[in-house]
């Protein structure tokens, strides 16, 4: 029997803190992994349904209960990297709801291994609306 997948995303503590505070005042999030256009490579909170997942947007997973999308084109280039969301002192991005709080998404990673990755290919990914 195989070896389950890894979570794709996950969230350090200080994220979870920032996420859990978000939601008491927004209600429901979701986060989209930036592409590098006007924001960097920054994670973006928003509330849930405010930004609009494409057909090719891939399901990460969840943090906090909150969905995790990244673009397609991005996932196939950081397909072998464990996503880990954190939250640091300054300024957040533009578009992202955590802007006012001092504190910013960042995001880490680590590189899979080799089973890590075989499991990961085996459970396949889930695509945004069809």
């Amino acid at each position: 029997m195989g070896a389950s997948a890894p979570p794709r995303v996950v969230a350090t503590e200080a994220a979870k803190d920032l996420i859990r505070r978000l939601k008491e005042r927004h209600g429901p999030l979701m986060f989209h992994q930036s592409g590098g256009c006007c924001d960097g490579s920054a994670p973006m909170c928003y509330p849930r349904g405010e930004f609009k997942i494409g057909e090719r947007d891939v399901l990460l997973g969840e943090i906090e209960d909150c969905p995790v999308y990244i673009g397609g084109a991005q996932f196939e280039l950081w397909k072998h990297t464990q996503l880990v969301i954190d939250a640091v002192p300054g300024r957040g991005a533009g578009f992202s709801i955590e802007s006012p709080e001092g504190k910013r998404f960042l995001t880490r990673s680590n590189v899979f291994g080799g089973d890590e990755l075989c499991a990961l290919d085996a459970a396949g990914v889930k695509r945004g609306p069809q």
